[in-house]
């Protein structure tokens, strides 16, 4: 049984969709902690399902590091097998990736490596593209340029704006990282092989 801390900063929908598939007892994952680096509406859907939180705030910290150092103090108490970073928004310091890659994953709202960065759907409406995607990669110190593990192309749809064509994004995201959680917990992804590739 794979053992996940998941790190949010917003809705958590990801999470979400974690929780929801490790409530099989087939799945097998469990979600054993969530974090996040402020007060997030995600949180209820850990507490929904039972789930420890915790919160390493930012501006709690004198600078990135020192909020860094005590961010992976926080995940490494629950000793997990797998990080997921899920619409978590702040760059995690090298020193945190290095500790934890490559067991350390991401989703993106881009069909990686396109449109990388924290605005990948409107960067997308903005190049006037007919598709773009939804991307899982192992975190590295680059801005998403890790290992790609799973990604499937999304259409751009005539009258998309950020938010519509974002919603949509959003359905495959929640469906690749429950498949490729599902895939490093059987083997099928093998995240050593995969960040030396």
């Amino acid at each position: 049984m794979l053992k996940l801390v998941v790190l949010i900063s917003g809705g958590g929908s990801n999470l979400r969709a974690l929780l929801e598939a490790a409530h099989d007892a087939e799945y097998p994952a469990r979600v054993v902690a969530v974090g996040a680096d402020r007060d997030a509406d995600g949180f209820q859907h850990a507490e929904h399902f039972g789930v420890p939180t915790f919160s390493v705030p930012f501006s709690s910290f004198a600078d990135r590091g020192a909020w860094g150092d005590e961010l992976l103090a926080q995940v490494r108490q629950w000793e997990p097998d797998l990080v997921v970073l899920s619409g978590f928004m702040r760059l995690v310091p090298p020193r945190v990736v290095e500790a934890l890659a490559p067991q350390l994953i991401n989703t993106h709202p881009a069909y990686l490596p396109e449109f990388p960065g924290a605005h990948g759907v409107r960067d997308a409406i903005a190049a006037g593209v007919e598709q773009t995607g939804a991307s899982v990669i192992v975190v590295d110190n680059g801005v998403d340029s890790g290992p790609i593990l799973a990604q499937r192309r999304i259409p751009v749809l005539p009258g998309d704006d950020e938010s519509s064509l974002h919603d949509r994004i959003k359905l495959v995201e929640r469906e690749l990282l429950v498949q490729t959680v599902l895939d490093i917990a059987n083997g099928t992804i093998d995240l050593e092989q995969e960040s030396t590739a």
